[in-house]
């Protein structure tokens, strides 16, 4: 695998997380252009590290897939807890919200990082997007390069250690000029959302996206407006064309720069006649007075002078909990009420709101192991719709009888016991709302589909390849050999 400079790359493993960032800040004091991946614990025993590199201006990238910090309990799962965490280490962080954003946005961190200076911690939702398989539009090594400043790649190695130009690094300093020269870095906070900008207009201009520091989504003149990051925001943009098609106005903001937060940037993105606003955190921080978004965002609207708008802070999905359509619209439906103040705490139920959507889920049991769950997705992609995509979600139980335990679909005994339950959910964009069962069951597969019209009806095939090229909508034959689809 080579760069766009056509070299090499080296990847090393090491013994761990404390480790990895620590050959990190010395390979980029020696003028290598480098790179981690990391969440959760991993990430928070980087931070010692991250305050040198940030510090000394070192043009690194952490793509951090968002996972939760175990509390009361362990649990790998998504949130924001670990990033939200890194927020004073001078790391510049930017969000995407799906596994095409990544690949759209993730070169910007890098970009941004080379021509202002700043490292950049490039965070998505961790499981949520960082396990989905999708089908995705990919870069161009040669648009890649045409967007790189060389300028300041050849600076960058000019300012690396060598003995033959030797240079102090890492000096100590008392309190009579450390207060000084920690205050110098500001010109360089100050100047990075321009940069962003910068590189998002090149991007834009490339893909033909419309990526901003802030995005709104939704009726210009709405009146109640939702500001989250992350992979909620695609669910609460088909909440909005829903109900913005039902004669109601509501917004979304989409933060994508998160630090440096730029104030003025989230203030034009607020239509002016939105009165209530609800920020939504994925995160908890006990005994403030919110979560860090919300206190971002109500600071920058009080230092505007700002006023006339309510604004209410609410926690959703930690540990990967669950934030469905119906969660999305709760929090238009309180803000639409007469009072409306405190915090919101957003909790899932099992009830979904059914009705004429564009999403159908297909429901992969059959086998309780995950790598031989992803092998069947993965051949699902290659027959499925151009846009397709697919997610896994595990949980950790531990499978019984047949009685017992019919999410698993395929009879279960109690011998074969396994550590894990997997939901799997493919995504047609074409296809009518529906929620569908795979299973098997002598020798045979079956889907099981409860439309939202409450026409229930069942499928059987007689081997996957069949049952995928049916869920495509390609010509196949059920197990009697009739044809469908045709």
């Amino acid at each position: 695998l080579k760069n766009i400079f056509g070299s090499q790359v080296k990847v090393v493993e090491m013994q761990s997380e404390a480790g990895a960032a620590g050959a990190v800040h010395g390979s980029l004091g020696a003028g290598a252009l480098t790179t981690t991946y990391t969440a959760s614990q991993g990430l928070l025993l980087m931070i010692p590290n991250m305050y040198k590199i940030a510090a000394e201006q070192l043009p690194c990238v952490f793509h951090v897939s968002a996972r939760t910090v175990s509390t009361h309990a362990l649990n790998i799962f998504g949130d924001h807890s670990d990033v939200m965490a890194c927020r004073q280490t001078g790391f510049a962080m930017l969000c995407e919200g799906n596994v095409q954003e990544v690949m759209d946005l993730s070169p910007v961190a890098h970009l941004a990082a080379l021509s202002g200076k700043v490292p950049f911690i490039n965070f998505f939702d961790g499981f949520r997007t960082s396990h989905e398989i999708q089908k995705i539009a990919v870069w161009d090594y040669k648009d890649l390069a045409d967007m790189c400043d060389m300028d300041a790649v050849k600076a960058f190695r000019e300012h690396a250690l060598n003995p033959e130009h030797p240079a102090m690094r890492g000096s100590h300093e008392n309190g009579d000029t450390f207060f000084q020269h920690r205050e110098a870095c500001n010109q360089y906070y100050d100047a990075l959302p321009e940069v962003v900008e910068k590189y998002m207009g090149k991007i834009n201009e490339k893909l033909g996206t419309d990526y901003k520091l802030f995005n709104y989504y939704g009726a210009p003149d709405a009146d109640r407006v939702i500001i989250a990051m992350g992979s909620i925001c695609d669910v609460a943009e088909e909440v909005i064309d829903y109900l913005n098609a039902h004669g109601e106005k509501v917004g979304l903001i989409k933060v994508r720069l998160y630090r440096p937060f730029k104030a003025e940037r989230l203030i034009e993105a607020i239509p002016a006649t939105a009165k209530k606003i609800a920020v939504l955190d994925r995160t908890k921080e006990p005994g403030a007075q919110g979560e860090p978004l919300y206190l971002d965002v109500v600071t920058a609207l009080a230092n505007a002078g700002i006023t006339d708008k309510t604004v209410i802070g609410g926690r959703y999905g930690l540990g990967s909990k669950d934030t469905p359509p119906a969660s999305v619209f709760a929090v238009f439906n309180g803000l639409a009420k007469a009072e409306t103040n405190g915090q919101l705490t957003i909790a899932s139920t099992p009830n979904t709101i059914k009705g004429d959507g564009l999403l159908s889920y297909l429901d992969l049991a059959e086998c309780a192991i995950i790598g031989a769950n992803y092998k069947n997705l993965n051949e699902a992609m290659d027959i499925a719709a151009e846009h397709a995509s697919a997610i896994i979600a595990a949980t950790m139980q531990t499978a019984g009888d047949e009685k017992t335990s019919p999410k698993m679909g395929a009879t279960v005994h109690a011998a074969q016991v396994s550590p894990f339950y997997l939901q799997c959910v493919i995504q047609k964009p074409d296809a009518p709302a529906s929620k569908g069962k795979f299973f098997a069951k002598e020798g045979n597969l079956y889907v099981g589909v409860d439309n939202s019209d409450g026409n229930a009806w069942t499928e059987e095939f007689s081997d996957r390849q069949q049952l995928f090229l049916w869920f495509a909508g390609a010509p196949c034959h059920d197990a009697h050999g009739q044809a469908l689809n045709e």
